[in-house]
């Protein structure tokens, strides 16, 4: 895995010194800022996995560059240390979106320890984030879109490739009612239909994914128009 990049922004050289020291030794890539400016010149050039941001740089205002990060659509987790320790700055500063509010002086092990606990919640995000994308889910289905395998309450269901067309377009399109023509467009990429096949998809589909194929309650008949899914 890539080391994970951090940056780190205070005024005072010593505390940036004392925080790089710590987080170089935990195998971390650190860049320093000591002023706001400095700062969104690297976030402009830099992608970086955290950032440890000071609520008071010099004559600048932390709680203000934060604001300007965010206009800059950066979503980069942040840490706020600070000496300004009473609630409403710390209540501020997570209503800023910070996601930490340490208060000056610290532990450097502490600081380690929340920028750890920060940094397996972002990977734990991505990685959820990357599964996710991987599936469509409906209500008790799951289509997976890399092997193309339908899945009801976690059991496999084997469906035709055809099938498995149909049944993915309906979950992309959860309750929109579409008429055969559309159906066999979107499926068969051909704008001339044949009722006698969609109709024979539709059963055959219903066979495999309702409890009830007289009644069905996932592909449903909406009469003098077409079908929806319904999960």
């Amino acid at each position: 895995m890539a080391k994970e990049k951090i940056l780190i922004i205070d005024d005072e050289e010593s505390i940036r010194k004392l925080v790089r020291r710590s987080l170089i030794n935990e195998n971390y890539l650190i860049e320093e800022a000591s002023n706001g400016e400095e700062a969104l010149e690297r976030l402009r050039n830099n992608t970086f996995d955290l950032i440890i941001l000071d609520v008071v740089l010099g004559d600048e205002d932390g709680f203000e560059l934060i604001q300007e990060i965010k206009v800059l659509g950066i979503k980069t987790p942040i840490i706020f240390v600070s000496g300004r320790c009473e609630d409403h700055d710390q209540i501020l500063g997570l209503g800023l979106g910070a996601t930490n509010y340490i208060t000056k002086p610290f532990s450097p092990a502490i600081l380690c320890a929340h920028v750890k606990a920060q940094l397996r919640t972002s990977r734990e995000y991505v990685a959820e984030k990357t599964r996710s994308s991987n599936y469509i889910m409906e209500g008790p289905f799951k289509f997976d879109l890399k092997t193309y395998k339908l899945y009801k309450n976690n059991e496999f269901i084997e469906l035709s490739s055809k099938e498995n067309l149909l049944i993915k377009f309906f979950m992309e399109n959860p309750g929109q009612v579409f008429t055969k023509e559309q159906l066999y467009e979107n499926i068969w990429n051909n704008s001339i239909i044949d009722d006698n096949a969609i109709m024979v998809y539709i059963h055959q589909l219903r066979k495999k994914l309702e409890d009830n194929v007289k009644s069905p309650k996932h592909i449903v008949t909406v009469w003098g128009i077409g079908y929806k899914f319904i999960a």
